[in-house]
C-alpha cells in the first residue's frame, strides 16, 4: 500500500475464479457499479469496505497459476517488475516454476520477498499461515466473543 501511495505500480494477483476473500467481509460495502462484471456472488452487493482500504492503489489481475498459460503471464510480468511479494508455503511457487531461482533468471534485479506464516524452516514452515489459524493458536480467539460462548475470531476493523 505504501509503495503504492508513492506512486509504484501495484499489481496483484488474485485466484481466477473468485478473487480475493476479503472482498466479501462486509458489511459495509461499495456497490458495485456494473454487478455483470464481477465473479463474486449475487448476495454480495459490492466490495467490503475492508478490502478497498488495504488495497488502495493496486491493480488486480486474476491468473490460473496452475495452467501453463498463467505461469507465462507471470513471469512475464516478473521479468519486467522490481520487486514480487508471495505469501505461499515454502517451495509452492518453486513447484510451479515460479520460484526466486526461476524467476532470477529472467530478471536478475528481482527482489523476491517471500511472506509465510512459519517462515521458512522448522516444524510447520509447510503450514498455511491464515490469520484464523495464527489467531486460535495464539489464543486470541479466547479473549473475544461472549462470556461463556466458544471462541470467536478477532473483526477486521
Amino acid at each position: 500500500m505504501l509503495l503504492g501511495d508513492l506512486g509504484a505500480e501495484i499489481i496483484k494477483v488474485e485466484h481466477p475464479l473468485r478473487g480475493d476473500d476479503t472482498r466479501t467481509w462486509g458489511p459495509p460495502f461499495k456497490t458495485y457499479k456494473n454487478p455483470k462484471n464481477t465473479t463474486q456472488s449475487p448476495s454480495f452487493p459490492g466490495e467490503s469496505a475492508y478490502y478497498l482500504s488495504v488495497n488502495r492503489n493496486k491493480k488486480s489481475i486474476a491468473i490460473d497459476m496452475k495452467k501453463e498459460s498463467g505461469r507465462r503471464i507471470l513471469t512475464e510480468l516478473a521479468s519486467k517488475c522490481d520487486i514480487l511479494v508471495e505469501n505461499f508455503v515454502p517451495g509452492k511457487l518453486a513447484k510451479m516454476q515460479l520460484g526466486y531461482n526461476d524467476l532470477q533468471l529472467v530478471n536478475p534485479r528481482l527482489v523476491y520477498a517471500s511472506i509465510t506464516g512459519y517462515g521458512q524452516t522448522g516444524p510447520y514452515r509447510n503450514k498455511p499461515g491464515y490469520d484464523v489459524i495464527i489467531e486460535a493458536e495464539a489464543g486470541l480467539m479466547h479473549i473475544t466473543g461472549e462470556e461463556d460462548g466458544p471462541p470467536v475470531k478477532v473483526g477486521v476493523a
